[in-house]
């Protein structure tokens, strides 16, 4: 298994439905570090570091998200490992 990073930008309605809190439940849960932050246009931006099945989860999650959000679109970027998160972080 090899290890991978993505940043990912969702749309939609995705703040103020605990999209962030949820999405670093999921990593933890998958073993993914990095961290998800707001944007001012009203989406969520976040780096994900882990192995490419458990990004794979979470991609696959975040296209759905938690109940009350709507997820319309995500950009995947991915981007050089570098190995450099110790855990997963909300950032504000």
């Amino acid at each position: 298994m090899s290890n991978k990073r993505v940043r990912l930008v969702v749309t939609g309605r995705v703040q103020g439905v605990f999209f962030r809190q949820s999405l670093k439940a999921k990593s933890i849960q998958n073993n993914i570090f990095g961290w998800v932050k707001n944007l001012s246009n009203g989406s969520v931006e976040c780096i994900l570091e882990g192995t490419e099945e458990n990004i794979l989860i979470i991609v696959k999650w975040a296209h759905i998200g938690p109940a009350n959000s709507i997820v319309e679109n995500i950009e995947i970027h991915n981007e050089k490992f570098n190995n450099e998160f110790t855990k997963f972080d909300v950032l504000y």
